[in-house]
């Protein structure tokens, strides 16, 4: 029998150090496992260094186009050195935060090392960290997801890289090459060309942000052309080969497309498959992720899976309510993840800010589904700015007057989304934006006006 304990929560991801100072608190003694760094991907290789970099990109775009404010810069370059010792003292700084917080409970045992299971006996999970053994009855499962490397001719023998590794670049690259057209490609995409390089993005799908309207990924793909990305889709890709600073991606039926560096973003992959799941009764689905319940209990008892792995969102912000509401189940609350409406960004720049329902997807609920859309290019506030890309959408239920979803692409479409949140979680009538009195000039001031224009959405 190895050391007891009341919980062992494996990773300390954005979900599972919540969980593990909630249990200490109780007096719980909790075995907190993690083999990398702790923040999990958000803080280390996700969320807050990209953004960094972004804020970095944008400063570099607006300085080579602050002409037309009177602004005259000449010879902007990148540093691109500079840009990530920057993003690594912020990083470092909350990393080390982090780590004191949760060293300095003494109700948590952290153990470094990876985790995975051993079996169960007597209603104790058994779970082993090197040559470690922890023992209870309570396992909370937050171990997160990797960038998936797709099956390709050629690229075992090519160097390239990851949403993780490209964080490590000390100079721009030439010509990169980004293999995906969803969220992590078209932000590193759209970045590396305002850092400087020749972005070249390669999507299989007939077009980017495929999970988008074909309007909405009509948008975001204008945006970044006219920035210079090379945007391709239907890129079906037989094979790639090639060494330092020379890559070369084949095309079905087309000429090759030919870089120095290869960035790999077609999806991630849930880390299930190194914990030993078999030994406790344990099976993922085909894509990796654990089914639960909507307190993330697993079927088998005693064991919870948090974060990305549980398939029911891949967002650190999600992460985070997961801790949320299984702590508000322990607690005896009502909290519950079938209640989530989902909410995300893209952050390109500008972002995209999405909430519920795509026009696909409110169509298929058999709803009378109301549409609206408004141009930024219409919003004062973005004329004012200069930043007139994008547009937004609204859908409602035209029996309810619910709000079904919105997608806002432009102008700090990432914060005016969730306006737009907050009424679908309050199930309160789209109404309320209909009549409020909006700030001038402001970008939400556009609510009241675009409720007007809302008109039967049919199958199209």
């Amino acid at each position: 029998m190895g050391s007891t304990h009341d919980a062992i929560v494996v990773g300390a991801g954005q979900a599972g150090p919540g969980v593990a100072a909630y249990l200490a608190g109780k007096g719980r003694r909790v075995a907190l496992v993690e083999e990398a760094q702790v923040g999990g991907t958000c803080l280390n290789a996700g969320c807050r260094p990209t953004k960094a970099l972004r804020a970095s990109a944008r400063v570099a775009h607006l300085a080579r186009n602050g002409e037309v404010h009177g602004v005259r810069v000449s010879g902007v370059t990148m540093d691109l050195a500079t840009a990530m010792a920057r993003k690594n003292t912020m990083i470092a700084r909350w990393r080390d935060q982090f780590t004191d917080y949760l060293e300095s409970n003494d109700a948590i045992d952290i153990v470094r090392g990876h985790g995975q299971f051993t079996g169960t006996s007597d209603g104790l999970h058994h779970v082993a960290v090197g040559e470690r053994e922890l023992v209870a009855g309570l396992v909370v499962l937050d171990v997160g997801a990797r960038a998936r490397i797709p099956d390709i001719p050629g690229l075992n023998t090519t160097p390239y890289l990851t949403n993780e590794s490209i964080l490590e670049l000390q100079s721009v690259p030439e010509r990169l090459i980004v293999v995906g057209g969803s969220y992590i490609g078209l932000e590193f995409g759209q970045m590396f060309q305002r850092f400087g390089s020749e972005v070249t993005i390669l999507e299989a799908s007939p077009r980017i942000a495929s999970r988008e309207d074909p309007d909405i990924a009509a948008a975001i793909a204008a945006l970044l052309q006219d920035e210079g990305v090379a945007v391709r889709t239907d890129a079906q890709i037989s094979s790639i080969s090639g060494g330092a600073d020379a890559i070369e991606v084949t095309l079905e039926g087309g000429e090759p497309v030919r870089g120095t560096h290869l960035l790999l973003a077609v999806g991630r992959t849930p880390n299930t498959d190194r914990l030993g799941l078999e030994r406790v009764g344990l099976r993922p689905d085909e894509h990796g992720y654990l089914k639960t319940d909507g307190v993330f209990r697993t079927a088998v008892p005693g064991i919870v899976a948090l974060g990305d792995i549980n398939g029911r969102g891949a967002f650190t912000h999600t992460a985070f309510q997961d801790y949320e509401i299984f702590v508000d189940h322990l607690e005896g609350g009502s909290r519950t993840a079938d209640d989530r409406i989902m909410t995300y960004a893209m952050f390109t720049d500008p972002p995209l800010g999405r909430v519920g329902m795509n026009e696909a997807q409110a169509l298929a609920t058999g709803k009378r589904v109301l549409r609206a859309t408004y141009l930024m290019q219409d919003l004062t506030k973005a004329v004012l700015d200069g930043e007139t890309a994008g547009m937004v959408k609204v859908l409602v239920d035209a029996d309810t007057d619910r709000f079904l979803g919105a997608a806002c692409f432009g102008l700090f479409g990432d914060e005016i989304v969730q306006v737009v949140s907050a009424l679908m979680h309050a199930d309160a009538p789209c109404t309320v934006l209909a009549q409020m009195l909006p700030v001038h000039p402001t970008v939400a001031e556009f609510f009241p006006t675009i409720l007007t224009r809302l008109e039967p959405l049919d199958q199209e």
